[in-house]
């Protein structure tokens, strides 16, 4: 998944679901992406952190807020 698709799919629960924080809109797309995209964001989680080890979920929610708020830029 390119991070231009995980930035659509983010914009989308954050739409459906405006209460949420950001944290957890990012454990909304974790969890509807499945265990394979799961595995996938928390091993480049991992690998940006330069860490072996992790707990899968928390690591992959983790990626997703990186790529977001990267792809967001700085604030203002």
């Amino acid at each position: 998944m390119t991070d231009e698709e995980l930035i659509v799919e983010f914009a989308l629960r954050r739409l459906a679901n405006p209460d949420l924080d950001l944290e957890e809109v990012a454990a909304l797309v974790v969890r509807r992406l499945g265990p394979e995209r799961m595995l996938e964001f928390a091993a480049a989680n991992l690998a940006t952190r330069n860490e072996l080890r992790g707990a899968v979920f928390p690591a992959a929610v983790e990626h997703v807020l990186r790529v977001v708020l990267t792809l967001r830029g700085p604030s203002d």
